[in-house]
């Protein structure tokens, strides 16, 4: 069969034939009468943000040049086309074709979204990305988001094991925890409200201000690195670790449901691709500047601390009833947790051999 007869057969009315003109055009130049797509991204993140707002654009220059021009991307921060929570119902409903956040903030539109941004006293990063691509966990996501929500989702960047958090006085005891205003999302806002701490959510640009004024006592925002940048060791004194609330917070790039099945197949490899590099990259630089900006925080005069024993076993404690308490409002989150923590338990068996062992032995010898 010939390639003319083969694009004719394979055309199913206009947008069929739409489609294959697109299909034999990529990559390269545009083509006349190629179909070209004009999408809008928003975020959850500042425009200006390092990783989390500065990659996003460069990944939209990528798209647009692997596709000709065919894929155009336009990027938006967190309140420039609709705000920083907002994305979600945004591209959910069609009026933005992706965005990119971390799915602990739409709790309240999927209580099972919160166990795939992050599980307090959880896996890793490197766990979460083995259950998500040979685990199941990405198919089960996909498979609610699309059936509940209208969307596919992609894992699209880890920002890695994170800090405990900046507060503004010393905590000695779980009780010092009663009382306190506390930035801090999803799961870990449940736990840390279980045990008396008075819990609101803010967006990142929204943390440096309240927490400097004292509308909040402490805040739990990323790491190091981003932590430096955002300013919070100008506003709180103590910096603890570790960040048992937040052992890894995989970011992701959800795409509306009707926008993707528009695309033909290689467009949609290109944004395939362009998310599995983000979630490799991001990881990657968010490990590579932590430590540089551990050193500048110690010289600018931070506290470092770790939390008490007593700390870290009420909040464990608190960490299982509220996963249990999760996973027991729908099917969707018990199907979820069961096959996460079905996971985490058979990866830690290995890892307890492994990478535990060798941290270990590491100390051991003296080399950290």
């Amino acid at each position: 069969m010939d390639r003319r007869s083969f694009l004719k057969k394979a055309g199913m009315g206009a947008a069929g034939a739409a489609a294959a003109t697109a299909a034999v055009s990529y990559p390269g130049k545009p083509t006349t009468g190629q179909t070209k797509f004009r999408w809008n991204l928003v975020h959850s993140f500042g425009p200006t943000a390092p990783v989390l707002g500065t990659n996003l654009p460069a990944m939209a220059d990528e798209l647009r040049e692997m596709s000709g021009g065919a894929l155009d991307v336009k990027v938006f921060g967190a309140g420039e086309l609709v705000p920083a929570f907002g994305v979600f119902d945004a591209v959910s409903e069609g009026s933005a074709q992706m965005y990119y956040s971390i799915e602990y903030y739409f709790a309240g539109k999927e209580p099972a979204a919160q166990f795939f941004g992050t599980v307090p006293f959880g896996m890793n990063p490197q766990q979460v990305s083995a259950w998500l691509y040979h685990g199941g966990g990405l198919d089960i996501w996909r498979e609610i988001y699309e059936r509940k929500h209208n969307m596919i989702t992609f894992p699209a960047g880890n920002t890695g094991q994170q800090m405990g958090g900046w507060f503004r006085k010393e905590i000695k005891s779980l009780d010092d925890m009663k009382g306190l205003k506390f930035r801090v999302p999803g799961l870990a806002g449940k736990i840390y409200s279980k045990i008396g701490t008075t819990v609101t959510l803010l967006p990142g640009p929204e943390i440096f201000p309240a927490l400097e004024r004292g509308v909040i006592d402490g805040a739990e925002w990323v790491g190091p690195f981003y932590d430096w940048n955002l300013g919070l060791h100008q506003a709180a004194e103590y910096y603890y670790s570790p960040g048992w609330q937040e052992p890894s917070a995989q970011n992701n790039l959800n795409v509306n449901l009707q926008a993707w099945k528009s695309l033909p197949a290689e467009l949609k490899q290109m944004v395939e691709h362009a998310a599995f590099k983000l979630d490799r990259l991001n990881l990657a630089e968010f490990d590579a500047k932590n430590q540089a900006h551990v050193e500048k925080l110690a010289d600018y005069g931070v506290k470092f601390r770790t939390f008490p024993d007593e700390v870290l076993q009420g909040m464990y404690k608190a960490a299982l009833e509220v996963n249990e308490e999760v996973a027991a409002t729908s099917e969707d989150t018990r199907k979820v947790w069961e096959s996460y923590k079905s996971f985490m338990d058979s990866v830690r068996d290995f890892y307890s051999i492994s990478e535990y062992a060798y941290i270990s032995a590491l100390r051991t010898v003296g080399a950290v």
